[in-house]
């Protein structure tokens, strides 16, 4: 049985990840991309801020995702960021937006997580699989983030600690 806490803090740790792929590309334009149909470095790492922050929003406040006002309440829960953020205040944004929202899952009671809602895609799922979900989509895309890092010549912060640890 998968619990929440294991979910979160395998989450929290990917976020690490995700955040310090952002630091890492910092000296890097974030509008880098390895071609023109792609999404840029900084358009992904966007991309996993305001996607788990609309899907985590909605999911606590036990919004029906299939509804048709489903895709005009998206607005409300984005999260707010500069229209020019950096790599650091997006870094910064990605740990704070996950300590909140970790913090905010973490206070609901377990039978909250048994609850079947329906997703986007209109496919039935409970909540806590929707965590799951999410923390999978946002896996995805870190890896992206890793790939462009290996394009410039930067390795990766799971790389890095793998080494370092095969080195001490």
């Amino acid at each position: 049985m998968v619990r929440l806490e294991s979910i979160l803090d395998s989450w929290k740790g990917i976020r690490e990840d995700t955040a310090q792929a952002v630091e890492d590309f910092s000296a890097q334009d974030l509008d880098y991309k390895p071609s023109a149909d792609l999404m840029s470095f900084g358009d992904i790492a966007r991309h996993i801020l305001q996607a788990s922050h609309v899907g985590t929003g909605m999911l606590l406040d036990g919004v029906d995702m299939t509804m048709p006002q489903a895709r005009e309440l998206i607005a409300k829960y984005l999260a707010q960021l500069e229209p020019s953020e950096g790599a650091g205040p997006l870094a910064r944004e990605l740990r704070s937006q996950m300590h909140t929202r970790a913090a905010q899952l973490g206070a609901k009671p377990a039978s909250f997580y048994d609850g079947e809602i329906t997703r986007f895609d209109g496919q039935k799922a409970t909540r806590l699989e929707m965590l799951q979900i999410m923390k999978e989509h946002e896996l995805t895309h870190r890896a992206q983030l890793f790939l462009y890092l290996r394009l410039k010549g930067i390795v990766p912060p799971t790389t890095r600690r793998r080494q370092a640890k095969a080195n001490a």
